[in-house]
């Protein structure tokens, strides 16, 4: 069983790039984040026709989270309770004996922006969340988490440590997504690889390696047990047949 999470950054801009790296990796579930359209925009046909069924959560022009897969889906949770002014984040469904949850966590801008200490309240909402769900054994949260959680995530710590994604406020916010049980299945595997799964447009980011490693698939320990292989997916981080890449690269996950 292969999972999947991949930030798209516009799915109509998108969409075509998206059903390419479909064919090519056949991914059985996938966790989507920033479609930036709404329930009703959301290209359902398109994906049926290329053998996949979607569940959305979706809003206009902004965030929006949605869960392909192969085989049928049933929706538990669409939002993040009490967190519903900062935008459709939060998509959770069972899937082929998961429970699998989607998440575009807010970014926060920089440390004196409002929407700072409101990303860190929307991380308790989460962990309150997860803890009172009562979510089944074999759990995976995967999304957008817009923080690196050690200095082994990010290009350069020592030039952005204490900045946005690499406060301890944020890394504590992770540490307690760990305390109830989630583990990050790509650190589990690769202890010590320095990767990254977001690059900048700008700068030719991409290309100098300054990136940072803010999306994740973590799971509960059953399904770290099935967990063969984890990678970040550089190539479709390039423009594949003329078409433009997304700024973050798709992260999957092999699972026997």
């Amino acid at each position: 069983m292969r999972i999947a999470t991949w930030n798209v950054n516009g799915l109509r801009a998108r969409l075509d790039f998206v059903l390419h790296w479909l064919e090519a990796r056949e991914p059985d579930v996938v966790g989507l984040q920033e479609l930036k359209l709404t329930d009703e925009q959301f290209p359902h046909e398109v994906f049926e026709r290329a053998g996949y069924r979607a569940a959305t959560h979706g809003q206009k022009a902004w965030n929006g989270v949605a869960i392909l897969s192969r085989k049928a889906l049933s929706v538990r949770q669409t939002g993040l309770p009490g967190q519903e002014s900062f935008g459709a984040r939060l998509l959770t469904a069972d899937v082929e004996g998961l429970s699998f949850t989607t998440v575009y966590c807010p970014n926060g801008k920089n440390l004196d922006h409002e929407d700072y200490p409101r990303k860190l309240a929307w991380f308790d909402a989460l962990a309150a969340h997860l803890e009172g769900s009562g979510s089944a054994d074999a759990s995976v949260l995967c999304g957008d988490f817009n923080i690196c959680p050690t200095p082994l995530d990010s290009w350069d710590e020592t030039r952005l440590a204490g900045h946005i994604f690499h406060t301890d406020g944020e890394r504590a916010r992770i540490g307690r997504l760990y305390e109830l049980g989630l583990v990050d299945l790509f650190r589990a595997l690769h202890p010590e690889e320095k990767v990254f799964s977001w690059w900048d447009y700008r700068g030719g980011a991409f290309h100098r390696g300054h990136g940072l490693r803010i999306d994740f698939l973590l799971g509960t320990e059953p399904v770290r047990a099935r967990t063969r292989e984890v990678w970040v997916d550089r190539d479709y981080r390039k423009k594949q047949d003329g078409l433009t890449a997304s700024d973050h690269a798709p992260v999957l996950a092999d699972l026997v």
